[in-house]
């Protein structure tokens, strides 16, 4: 087992290189605009997992990713020389959902603010239905002289 921050700090340092070397280096034209977001490793550092994203339509995201995918081995190499490490991790690259994720929430939070303004709207001039305090409330001793007593169960309570 390696130390976890070792392992995070050679992740940040294998994203970084990726990022350069797709920014430099890699000149596939299937390649579109692609972001390195993250890059986790195994705790044994043998494998490394990076996470990317990619502006465009599917078909865009489906070409960067065969880019990708075919550079890979230049990539480990430079990663290889770059850091210094006895074993070269292998690298796994893929799409991070967080971005689509992040739109699809704002998508139903604008929804959701949308139906609240929907009911603030509809509840404007409304009326409780009833009464206008539901709730029991305690008896003063001059609802108790006018009501006659008070005992029994509802002792100490009206009903209003």
């Amino acid at each position: 087992m390696t130390d976890p921050a070792r392992a995070r700090k050679l992740a940040d340092r294998i994203q970084q290189i990726v990022a350069e070397m797709l920014e430099r280096r890699i000149k596939d034209p299937r390649l579109g605009f692609v972001t390195v977001t993250d890059a986790r490793l195994t705790n044994d550092l043998r494998d490394a997992t990076v996470y990317y994203t990619v502006y465009g339509t599917d078909a865009e995201r489906a070409d960067s990713a065969a880019a990708l995918d075919s550079a890979k081995g230049v990539i480990r190499s430079e990663v290889g020389k770059r850091t210094g490490v006895r074993h070269t991790p292998s690298l796994t690259f893929r799409l991070d959902a967080l971005p689509d994720n992040a739109r699809q929430i704002d998508h139903l939070l604008a929804k959701a603010r949308a139906a609240d303004e929907q009911v603030a709207k509809v509840a404007e001039g409304a009326l409780p239905a009833g009464e206008a305090n539901p709730y029991r409330e305690a008896q003063t001793e001059e609802d108790v002289d006018e009501t006659g007593g008070g005992g029994g169960d509802n002792a100490g309570y009206s009903r209003s």
